[in-house]
């Protein structure tokens, strides 16, 4: 397992991080915000946060996670 430190861009202010120790980018986000994203969307109103880690070569790494189509489509319809 590695640290990742999470940002949570849900708001319009930059909430503060995250730190968690997880297996993937994803899994620091489930557990950090609860909520479950994916890599490469291309709608930056989708996006919700973004993850930071260090590799084994120390190289600094981050992506950006978005909210599933699946799940804008389950919530306007619920």
């Amino acid at each position: 397992m590695g640290q990742y430190r999470v940002i949570d861009l849900r708001s319009g202010v930059v909430e503060p991080e995250h730190i968690v120790d997880a297996r993937s980018p994803e899994e620091a986000a489930l557990q950090a915000l609860g909520e479950k994203g994916v890599r490469g969307g291309q709608n930056r109103a989708r996006q919700f946060c973004r993850v930071y880690w260090t590799d084994e070569a120390g190289q600094m790494n981050m992506v950006r996670l978005y909210r599933p189509l699946w799940e804008e489509t389950r919530q306007s319809i619920d």
